[in-house]
């Protein structure tokens, strides 16, 4: 029997037995374990590991690996960088020596002086103590290693914490850790831990800062004197975002960068436009005079106007383009994207390294609007990715009137989104314009080098009020009591430029005293701007003179020989050898060399790939993107086929030959808005590409609303813009549902005036082949919206010949096609879109020879003159209908109606036959749609 001593020696030795030297690997693959998430080993150690750490896991402790990694690389830097040798003890504190610098990677930012108003005050973090990490002041004189801390090998705890404090909780707190490359951390603790929060600059620069301050606050109070009460949404409280701009562009042209486009809400453009891009005052001074008008368009207000200029940098000249931006924020971030793409595929800047994206955003609009994260979705993607954009948020700390503390968003900080990207981020405090300037080089370096996004979150305020007509101080008065109590960003930096010896008082005010001369004669402020707006060094530049005031009605030569055709789809149906297609594929291709034979009728997918064919041969690249539209969301168009054996790739239209233009077909990430605004963004940069965005369903473009409203339809009339771009949207009523049945043709109808787009439903395929090539061959630059088929991709009526390709165009109007007598027709029956199908064929069943069926195909600009000689083929017609599928208050009826009626005269009466009036595009049951659909039909063709 076990005496009780024994017993208890036997347990004491059980309890400690774990820590026998064999067992040391095992327990420290358990304790990392343990540290990258409890829940993987046993209960009862998770328990003991809790005691030995004090309550739990720490999310700044260096795992084992990371500690055996430092003392890996010190053993292979040599002797020289070793570990002092010492006591356990030691080497215990050296293990928590390196958890706390890790700790301030992670987490100084929270205690960085970042808030100039001091309005909130910076964390109180106990992972950023000493004794958290078991160390203690005592430690302080003791020298340790330094792991990849940049700085001397090995140094005082006290230093380290110098180093540490100075880098990470100073005005600037840099995110970084979260990024999950290891040489982009290193690269960015280099460029930080180097200069450990004290950036030099020579007197000289400090000095021109200073003007740049000078000119940013001088031009806001110029204009809040001399235009009292007008908006002009100041940047005051965010002076040094002028500074911050003026050392990326500079930087940039020194880094080789040839053009900065640049995106930007309210918020400081004026003062951007005048003291960044060169704009005259005098020309902003008759904008707020009311008599600058820049094209015959309608116009937009002076602070959504877009502008360019040519500037000198260090590099040579480069061209700056701000885009013109609606009220709608965020929304101009993907439209610059896809300009810069544009400008790059021009080119050719496949590394992005001569053409950058510079976006400004507001601290509200970057938290709240949804379609920063799907720009930033793009950043990366093939079809899409600009290299990496540098973004500046100007951080007024608040939103409208809504607290960003508090109501704005759910996260610690409004950047936080972008870290979804692996983008850095710097928070600076914006009165310190120096530590302003130092993540401005960091930004854009990052970018140059890795290519990736890069955000600035510039924390400043808002001096006036949301615009300057608001009383900020009715919803904040805490906040505007501060401001008006602190000294503006210009005389801070002024007064330490005078305590430091570099300027006197005399200079500062001179420089406000120059600067308010030129403002009263109008002269321009910005010192590197290139007169004249084509200094023959950029051969890249668009010229869209050949586009200005043409007429939609001029004729198109679209048509391509029968050889050239043939010669086309022989190389598109050229395969590569051991190359397995589908087996439904591999059918559709060999029907398509039928149609190319002509012994096959062809169809929707045979004549768009003609189109695109024809126009790359002829020297046109082509750009189509949509969320299906490699192979089309209903299977037709197959411009990307698959190997079947190991997935790869092939896109016939990119091998017709060693001189065809760039064809780009790619499937988009799941957005509408982004998508859209960077196809539009595009498409405004290269006139001579034929853009098009595809929707899944043409009911899905309704995500994109504000891109189709502020940008598509309007942006020509507000700013001058001319585009191109292309909408295929899929349309039709098969019973699909209502989302998956209407376009929403009525909402383009009613966007449509002063010949701003164009919107089609052609109804064969040889149309669309037409339609396509005239939107390039003709000098007409409007954007085109096409309701596409759906059930007539595959409609055994809706077929063409090749003499249709080779001998015709396209038609606006689609007369009778049948051998009607045209005096025994007595009712015309005009439509558009795939109903005609049903009335021809029902017509042709009942043998109802007195009906005339007509297509209008192109439904804005309205096709008067064509539809006119249409109506006069049938004289004895008394009986005018027109048909829809669509709802009585939706399709074209209501907006289109006049333009009939004016043709038919006071004489002839126009009916309608359409279904009921529906809040819904379309109904949910395929019996209900079947009944519409009949009855619809039945009342078109009824005997009156």
């Amino acid at each position: 029997m076990t005496k009780p001593s024994q017993a208890r020696d036997m347990q004491s030795h059980w309890d400690s037995s774990f820590l026998d030297a064999g067992n040391a690997a095992y327990l420290e693959q358990l304790f990392e374990a343990y540290q990258q998430d409890p829940d993987q080993v046993p209960e009862i150690w998770r328990q003991h590991f809790d005691d030995i750490t004090h309550g739990g896991r720490d999310d700044t402790s260096v795992l084992h690996s990371q500690v055996r990694e430092e003392f890996r690389e010190l053993a292979e830097a040599g002797p020289g960088r070793g570990l002092p040798m010492g006591s356990l003890e030691h080497e215990r504190k050296q293990v928590r020596v390196l958890q706390y610098i890790n700790a301030f990677r992670f987490l100084g930012h929270l205690q960085a002086d970042l808030d100039p108003l001091g309005l909130s005050e910076p964390a109180s973090l106990p992972e950023l103590t000493l004794e958290h990490h078991d160390l203690s002041e005592q430690d302080l004189g003791t020298v340790f290693n330094t792991g990849s801390l940049v700085g001397p090998d090995e140094a005082q705890l006290r230093e380290i914490t110098r180093i540490l404090k100075g880098t990470y909780c100073k005005t600037m707190g840099a995110e970084y850790m979260h990024i999950t490359d290891t040489g982009e951390k290193r690269w960015l603790q280099q460029k930080l831990e180097s200069v450990r929060g004290e950036p030099h600059f020579s007197d000289e620069r400090r000095r021109y800062i200073l003007d740049r301050l000078t000119a940013a606050e001088g031009l806001e109070r110029y204009l809040h004197s001399r235009y009292v009460g007008q908006k002009r949404f100041s940047l005051e409280g965010g002076e040094s975002l002028i500074p911050l701009l003026d050392e990326v562009i500079h930087r940039a042209g020194e880094r080789g960068v040839k053009e900065t486009v640049m995106g930007l809400a309210h918020r400081g453009r004026l003062n951007v436009l005048v003291n960044i891009l060169g704009k005259s005052p005098a020309e902003l001074f008759q904008e707020f005079e009311g008599t600058g008008r820049r094209h015959p368009g309608t116009g937009d207000v002076k602070y959504h106007m877009g502008f360019s200029s040519n500037l000198e940098t260090p590099g040579g000249p480069m061209h700056l383009a701000l885009a013109f931006n609606p009220s709608h924020l965020e929304i101009v971030g993907p439209v610059v994207e896809g300009s810069v793409r544009a400008r790059q595929n021009r080119r050719g800047d496949k590394d992005g390294d001569q053409v950058l994206p510079l976006v400004i955003h507001g601290d509200a609009a970057f938290a709240g609007q949804g379609v920063v994260m799907e720009t930033l979705n793009m950043s990366q993607t093939r079809g899409f990715a600009t290299k990496g954009t540098l973004h500046v948020v100007i951080n007024n700390q608040i939103g409208f009137t809504t607290s960003t503390l508090r109501d704005a968003r759910s996260t610690p900080y409004c950047t936080d989104v972008a870290k979804m990207v692996n983008a850095p981020i710097l928070h600076v405090n914006g009165d310190d314009p120096e530590m302003v300037m130092f993540a401005a080089q960091i930004a854009l370096d990052y970018r140059m080098t890795f290519k990736k996004d890069v955000v600035i979150d510039l924390i400043c305020y808002r001096r006036q009020g949301h615009n300057e007509a608001d009383e900020p101080a009715v919803t904040q008065p805490a906040m505007y009591r501060r401001i008006k109590e602190s000294p503006t960003t210009r005389a801070r930096y002024a007064q330490r430029l005078e305590k430091a010896g570099v300027i006197d008082d005399d200079e500062a005010r001179s420089m406000e005293a120059s600067l308010r001369t030129r403002l009263d004669t109008g002269e321009g402020i910005m010192p590197y701007v290139l007169e004249g707006s084509d200094q023959g060094y950029d051969k890249s530049a668009v010229d869209w003179k050949p586009f200005l005031d043409q007429d939609w009605r001029q004729s198109a030569q679209t048509r391509v020989g029968l050889d050239t055709l043939r010669d086309l789809w022989k190389r598109i149906c050229d395969i590569p050898e051991g190359f397995e297609l589908h087996p439904r594929v591999a059918k559709l291709m060999d029907d398509r060399r039928k149609m190319a034979a002509g012994s096959l009728p062809m169809d929707w997918g045979f004549a768009e790939t003609s189109a695109y064919a024809a126009l790359l041969a002829d020297g046109y690249p082509v750009r189509l993107t949509g969320q299906d539209s490699g192979r089309g969301t209903f299977f037709h168009r197959h411009a990307v086929l698959f190997n079947q054996k190991d997935g790869d790739r092939w896109i016939p239209l990119r091998h017709l030959s060693d001189r065809q233009a760039d064809f780009l077909v790619i499937d988009s990430l799941l957005s509408e808005e982004a998508v859209l605004a960077f196809e539009y963004g595009y498409a405004t940069a290269t006139p001579n590409t034929l853009t098009l965005w595809e929707a899944q369903f043409g009911d899905f473009a309704n995500g994109a609303q504000v891109v189709i409203d502020q940008f598509i339809s309007s942006g020509e009339q507000k700013w001058g813009r001319l585009c191109g771009l292309v909408m295929l949207l899929p349309h039709g009523y098969e019973g699909q549902g209502p989302e998956h049945s209407s376009a929403r043709l009525e909402r383009y109808m009613q966007l449509c005036a002063q010949n701003n787009m164009q919107v089609c439903v052609p109804t064969t395929p040889s149309q669309i082949f037409h339609l396509l090539r005239r939107q390039m061959v003709r000098p007409y630059r409007k954007p085109l919206v096409v309701m596409t088929p759906k059930s007539l991709l595959r409609h055994k009526l809706a077929v063409s010949s090749l003499e249709d390709l080779t001998e015709g165009r396209f038609h606006n109007v689609i007369g009778e096609i049948d051998d009607l007598d045209p005096k025994g027709v007595t009712r015309v029956v005009m439509c558009s879109g795939k109903v005609y199908y049903d009335l021809l064929e029902r017509r042709r069943k009942e043998e109802k020879h007195n009906i005339a069926v007509l297509r209008i195909e192109q439904l804005y600009p309205f096709p008067e003159e064509d539809l006119s000689r249409a109506l006069e083929a049938f004289p004895n017609a008394s009986e005018f209908y027109w048909v829809q599928e669509e709802p009585l208050n939706q399709g074209a009826w209501y907006s289109s109606q006049h333009h009939m009626r004016t043709l038919l005269g006071p004489d002839r009466y126009l009916q309608h036959v359409t279904r009921p009036a529906s809040a819904a595009p379309a109904v949910g049951h395929l019996d209900v749609h079947v009944k519409q659909q009949e009855a619809l039909i039945e009342r078109a063709l009824r005997q009156s």
